[in-house]
């Protein structure tokens, strides 16, 4: 075993500070980006609140559309998804999958609606 004096591990100790430093720098950047483009996405969601698209649901589906960009964002990078496996991506593909099978199986009841029937919508 060898022994080191202080001068040498203080000199390694110095570069593995350094080398932290700056991979700890690398991450602040990309946490910097990452928040200054969820800040402009809020704020082009409230712009597209304003302009007038010419019907409601058009401007539901671009406020949702920011939504699952920004939401993607905080999915990848915060929650560190961006770096994990297939295993993951396959359950989240799977969820994904039920999800909206779920909502297709519910707007496909909500617009085969019984005839001669009331609706509170007045449909």
């Amino acid at each position: 075993m060898e022994i080191k004096s202080p001068a040498q591990t203080g000199s390694a100790v110095a570069e593995a500070s350094h080398e932290d430093f700056t991979e700890f720098k690398q991450h602040v950047h990309r946490y910097l980006f990452v928040f200054y483009a969820l800040l402009f996405g809020t704020l082009a969601t409230v712009g597209a609140s304003y302009i007038p698209w010419g019907n409601h649901e058009i401007n539901i589906g671009v406020a949702l559309f920011i939504a699952v960009c920004k939401g993607s964002l905080v999915a990848c990078y915060f929650m560190h998804l961006i770096s994990e496996r297939r295993l993951i991506y396959g359950i989240l593909m799977f969820t994904a999958f039920f999800f909206l099978g779920l909502m297709f199986l519910t707007l496909s009841a909500y617009l085969n609606f019984p005839l001669d029937t009331v609706t509170p919508y007045g449909h």
